[in-house]
């Protein structure tokens, strides 16, 4: 069985057990979070998708981490004005693992 959630303004594909990367929630290591922004759930006997979301349907799942992503360089460049600015950013992110899935 599977479920698309939405979460941080994307959506993400899921199954039970798989580690998911997302935007940065609000929560502490080994905290409980639940999904209730569920799109469509699908398995066996075939898909049922919401309209925007599915009435009743939640995934729930475990937070493992909070952390940042890789540094990326970004750099403005205006040509024969002298402007040029470089910063870095690394973009934060909770690292859950998907726990159930009740449609």
């Amino acid at each position: 069985m599977y479920a698309i959630i939405e979460t941080g303004g994307k959506q993400y594909r899921v199954n039970e057990g798989d580690v998911v990367f997302i935007e940065k929630l609000d929560v502490t290591e080994n905290e409980a979070v639940t999904f209730g922004k569920v799109i469509a759930v699908g398995g066996n006997d075939g898909i049922k998708v919401g309209t925007p979301y599915v009435d009743g349907a939640e995934v729930k799942a475990t937070a493992i981490k909070n952390g940042k992503g890789k540094k990326i360089t970004v750099f403005k460049y205006k040509p024969k004005k002298g402007y040029s600015r470089k910063i870095g950013h690394r973009q934060p992110y909770t690292k859950v693992r998907i726990e159930s899935i009740k449609a």
